[in-house]
């Protein structure tokens, strides 16, 4: 009995690496967030789309939600020539309460966003001090191209994604586009933290782009390269 109880704490350990950066929900979607949350206040949208874009870069666990998620898809984005979608938690304490899981997250512009695009990739934060990325979604095509860029860029790339992180859900906002199929990205905090100068996450520090360290943008550069080198096959 011991011996049971003993390895059912290891794997409750090494499954709590990889948790998501927030507890449980608060709401069970967007209209009811939007019913004690106010725009402007609590949270903001933020949206991009260039004309004929292909490819959507997504946080919708952005601000101080899952930090820096926000910066680095807008930055991903930008480089990209690629639409962008952010849903901000600008509250100066509590905004865990604004996390809508993936499955679940309905609010209408980001929705609408996702379905213009065929390609997605969703920037969240998973817990774990090691700096660690999963990759996860439905677009196995994409996956293996971001996978494989982000370890010839030097990145630690799990070889195993936890279900709870997964992503392959036909629900999740990632997979709403055009093919049905995108690419949602965990980062843990440890990875998080190196794209910062002296690890800080606190949205003041990551909303200057002076604190960014060269990763961020190794790292922001890889996933698009992955993007470009699978927008570019023939047939795709």
């Amino acid at each position: 009995m011991k011996k049971a109880l003993f390895a059912f704490g290891v794997v409750a350990i090494l499954a709590g690496s990889a948790a998501p950066a927030q507890a449980a929900d608060k709401y069970h979607g967007y209209p009811e967030l939007a019913a004690h949350e106010v725009e402007g206040k609590d949270y903001r949208l933020v949206q991009r789309f260039p004309r004929e874009a292909q490819a959507a870069h997504i946080a919708i666990h952005g601000g101080a939600i899952e930090a820096p998620t926000t910066q680095l898809a807008d930055h991903a984005a930008k480089t990209g020539d690629h639409a962008f979608y952010s849903f901000e938690g600008i509250k100066p304490a509590g905004n865990s309460d604004l996390h809508l899981t993936a499955t679940r997250f309905n609010e209408p512009k980001g929705v609408g966003l996702v379905a213009k695009v065929g390609y997605t990739v969703s920037w969240h934060g998973a817990s774990g001090t090691e700096a660690t990325t999963y990759v996860g979604g439905r677009d196995a095509a994409l996956i293996r191209a971001v996978t494989a860029r982000l370890r010839t860029a030097g990145f630690r790339v799990a070889t195993s994604v936890p279900e709870e992180i997964g992503g392959d859900s036909s629900r999740n906002i990632a997979n709403r586009n055009l093919r049905h199929r995108g690419v949602q990205l965990e980062l843990s905090k440890g990875q998080r933290e190196q794209f910062f100068k002296d690890g800080k996450l606190a949205r003041s520090w990551i909303e200057n782009p002076a604190n960014r360290t060269p990763a961020f943008y190794r790292y922001t550069a890889a996933v698009n390269h992955a993007l470009a080198s699978v927008l570019a096959r023939p047939g795709r």
